[in-house]
This record gives C-alpha cells, structure tokens and sequence, in this order.
C-alpha cells in the first residue's frame, strides 16, 4: 500500500517519513515493493541506539502497580524469549498488543453519535470497525500467462462485480475494496479473515484473467499479493484526551499540537466487499487539522506512550488519522516526548504543558511541520547581518522560522531563490562558537517536477506497474550539491561541509567552531537546467 496523508497545497508529512520517501526516490525509481522494504530496514538499521527485534511478538508485561517494568516477546525464528525492561514503554503495533497485558483502557468498535456529538449515522454503540484487505499487484507481461485458480476461491458473481468491478488500467487501483471483517473481531478472527480475503482477493484475479471482459488480460500477470491482512481499526488506547470527529472538522487547534492530518473522513462499512452500498463514506476534513500530544499516552498506566491508528480518538475520527503519513508524524512525535521525559525523569502525562513548546521545538527543528507555527530560531542567527554577493529577493524569509510555504503563515511565499554557485552569508556581531547549522531545502512537497501522471508523482509507490510506468526523479527543486565555509578569527576560510548527491530536505550540521562568519553556497539541485535553488532557511545555533 502506498503512502496517504494529509490533501491539499504543500501539505505533505515531513519530518522523518519525508526522509523514507525521498530516499526511495534515490535508490528505487523503478517503485519495486522489495527494495522498498529494504530502505525501510535501512533507515532503523543505520540508527545506533535501536536494538530490532524483527518477528518478536509482545506476549507478557511485568507490572508494579500502573507502571511497567518489563515486556516479554517471543521471537519465532530464534524460539527465544527476549525480555526488555526500559523507564518508557510505547505501544504503535495498531492493535494495542499491550493494553489487554497492562490494564491500559480502551475502547474497541464505534460509538453512538450522540456520545461526543458527531455527525455520523451510528445511533447505538456497538464493536463493528472497517474491515482488512489483502491486496494485489499486478504487472504487464511481454508474453501471455495463464491462471489455474485453486477450488477455493471466492467466484465473483455478475452481482458482486456490479459493486465492486475492478478497472486494471485506473492507476489509482489498488484493490482496496477487497474488505472484510469489520463485522467479526479484528483481532481474534484475523486468521478466519484472512483466509476469506484470500478467497476473495483470488476470486478477484480468477475474474480479471478468465471472465473475458479486461482488457488485455492474457498479458497480466499477478505480481504480489498481500497475505497478512493490512488492517484498518482495532483496539484505540485511551489517553487524558479523545480527539473526535468535531475536533477535526474545527481544525484541530491545540495548544499543545504535535502533528497534523488531512486526509478525509473515510469510514469504511463494516461489511466492507458484502455491503450493497458503497464500501466508504468520505467526509472532507480541514486540511490541515492539529492533532495534539494529550491522546498519545495512557491516562491510567504512567510511562505508556503509543502512536499509530489505535491513539486516543473515536472511531469517526480515526478514520481519518489512521493513514500511514499522519501515523508517520505521530510516531516521531512520541520518540521526541519520550527523550524529554528521559531527560527530565517525567512520566508523559507531566510533559504538559510544561514542556510542550520544548517538544513542538524539537519536532520543527527536525523537520516537521506543526500548523501555524513557526521555528524559534537562535539570538544570534537574529542579531548576525545576512548578505548576498548578488541582490536576492526576500533573502530575509531564509530566518523566518518557516520550512515550506503555506496558506497558515499568510504570505505569499517563504524562503528565496539563491542563484547557483553565488554564496550567501551570515557576519557574526563578533566571534562565536557556532554548534550547529540548520538548512531546510524545497523537495517539491506537491511532486509537481516528478514524472508520470498525478497518480505516479503524488506517492512514493504504485499500485500496479505497465510498461510505460515511468522510472521516477528527484524533485528537481531539491539541492543537490553545496558547501558551507566559515571564517576564522584568524581570518583563515575553512570548509565545514560540501554535501553531494543530497537526498534530504532538512539537515543540520554540527560545526563546533568558532568563526566570525557562515556563508552558504548551492552548486547544483537536482534539475541540470536550473540556475538557482529555493531555499526555506539557513539559520544556526551557538
């Protein structure tokens, strides 16, 4: 399944997901699901403080009162029991694993609509969620194939493709609507499920291949298939706060906001392939809307954060917050709280909102996009004279504390355009040691450089693959090359970074130097034509 997010101008997840998705760019234009998983596993591998633990299932928690102390997990491969004991503890397995371990609340199934005053059709509660697919790929081959479906297969009847016919050559099909479940368990009937989906994923393939009305067919052959179910709704951990449906419609504007979405209000019938009607009802939400810190930990079990589509909101919510790119945001949002909680031996509860403008910091400086917020940049960044060797257009936007341009800071534009090879340059009011440097470069949020349809350039995979499926770019506004120098009390210019083949939007440089002044120079974006870069900020700390 690709990536989805937040809709609309310049409004795509940044931060660390924005790193996993410019990367793929670099190292897999074809979009081929297999080196994508393994960028995946590069990207927690190359981090030193992560010990993984692949194929480990949380069977047991070790409790002293609401506090954890331990949690065990059974790794199959191994047939090894590996026990963690750790001051914080975060559940984003979707299922909230940990909860019937802890004693942490929950809730599991929609509520009525007068419960929290939502707009939706629900009038008593009850414990149907969507349902969970099992998708397929398909790819165009050069030479015919066949396809023998096994006897178990689900056959589509004309009643059932009138609902949900397949159309191949839509590049936005992705066979989501292959649902089911939402009207059993979704935890405990998983295993019945997903044999069903089976059933009805190949039933799909048999009538793509053999019922004689796609197109082409002889020619496809069947790629991927999806057989762990991708699941939608589970079990949601209940925080101090429940974020509701109301809360997204009035845009979400928390004091204490640590990611965003934007993606609609998409509730999928439980009955998900069965229903007659149609499988989703979507909603158009603000885009975008705050989500805040107070739904990400437990509000009965004290060193319990967790991030992902079981956070503390209702159902009507959640569907909305649970696409992959909004669950991104919230992940990174909760390694950040647990570091300063560490730092400051607090349990997450006690960080607001006491230390929530520290956390919201932390996020922006790494990349993330918080709504309506602006980056707090250093007292000497702000008291340095900034200069250009050629005149630039609002060269001041560069400490404007903004790393994208968007309707919410209400201006027309942020950043400059910096001519290549022309260094711009902060003069320090006297010398300094300089910690670090921060720049944040255009990657081209809305994909409009990239190749392809709107399909194609709006997400870092595909769903299936032809022929003339385009071999993808960079984003052509994105920098490619530059160096940073500085000027020593001595009056001697050092080099302190020359960057190439970047494939990052945000980076900061430790320096740890003390120079008298900092200048910037772009040699080359990712667009051989180009003679300048757009950059959002140049800003440093010391």
């Amino acid at each position: 399944m690709w990536i989805c997010g937040a809709k609309g101008y310049h409004n795509r997840g940044t931060g660390i997901i924005e790193e996993i998705q410019l990367e793929n760019y670099y190292r897999n234009p074809d979009k081929d699901y297999y080196i994508w998983d393994t960028i995946l596993l590069q990207t927690v591998k190359r981090e030193k403080n992560i010990t993984l633990l692949l194929n480990c299932s949380c069977c047991m928690a070790e409790m002293d009162g609401e506090h954890i102390t331990s949690v065990t997990g059974w790794q199959m491969t191994t047939q090894m029991w590996h026990t963690i004991h750790a001051t914080y503890f975060a559940d984003c397995s979707g299922d909230s694993v940990l909860a019937p371990l802890t004693g942490a609340e929950f809730r599991h199934g929609r509520e009525s609509a007068d419960e929290f005053g939502e707009k939706i059709s629900v009038t008593t509660p009850d414990t149907k969620t969507m349902g969970m697919s099992c998708l397929l790929q398909i790819r165009k081959s050069t030479t015919p194939h066949t396809y023998t479906p096994p006897e178990w297969i689900i056959k589509m009847t004309p009643e059932m493709i009138a609902l949900r016919k397949p159309n191949v050559y839509n590049p936005y099909e992705n066979f989501w609507y292959l649902e089911l479940g939402g009207n059993k368990d979704s935890i405990a009937d998983t295993e019945e499920t997903r044999d069903e989906l089976l059933a009805l994923a190949f039933g799909m393939w048999d009538y793509i291949k053999n019922s004689g009305t796609v197109e082409g067919a002889d020619y496809l052959t069947l790629h991927f298939v999806g057989f762990l179910p991708g699941k939608r709704e589970s079990r949601r951990m209940m925080a101090p706060y429940i974020m509701t449906q109301t809360d997204i419609l009035g845009g979400g504007d928390f004091e204490d906001t640590i990611a965003f979405g934007g993606w609609g209000l998409d509730d999928h019938n439980p009955l998900g392939f069965y229903h007659k009607g149609s499988p989703n009802v979507w909603g158009t939400t603000p885009s975008p809307y705050g989500i805040p810190y107070r739904i990400l930990f437990s509000r009965n079990i004290d060193n319990l954060f967790f991030a992902g589509r079981n956070v503390s909101m209702t159902h009507a919510a959640m569907s909305s917050a649970r696409v992959m790119e909004t669950c991104a945001l919230l992940g990174q949002a909760v390694g950040c709280a647990a570091h300063l909680c560490k730092t400051y031996r607090l349990c997450p509860d006690a960080l607001y909102p006491t230390h929530i403008e520290e956390l919201q910091e932390i996020l922006k400086n790494d990349g993330c996009f918080l709504p309506k917020q602006r980056r707090k940049l250093s007292p000497a960044t702000l008291a340095a004279t900034l200069s250009s060797v050629e005149p630039i257009e609002n060269l001041e936007l560069l400490r404007s504390g903004a790393d994208r341009s968007h309707p919410c800071y209400e201006t027309d534009e942020e950043g400059c355009y910096i001519p290549l090879s022309s260094p711009v340059t902060y003069t320090l009011e006297s010398p300094q040691k300089v910690i670090s440097v921060r720049l944040s470069f255009d990657s081209d949020l809305d994909r409009l450089t990239l190749p392809g349809d709107v399909c194609e350039r709006e997400h870092s995979m595909r769903a299936n693959a032809w022929d003339d499926s385009p071999t993808m770019t960079m984003p052509k506004t994105l920098v490619r090359e530059y160096v940073l120098k500085g000027v020593l009390p001595s009056g001697e210019t050092v080099v302190l970074c020359h960057e190439n083949d970047l494939y990052k939007a945000t980076i900061t440089h430790k320096v740890e130097q003390t120079v008298t002044s900092i200048s910037l120079e772009i040699l080359r974006t990712w667009d051989d034509q180009a003679t300048s870069a757009h950059v959002y900020s140049f800003d440093f700390t010391t």
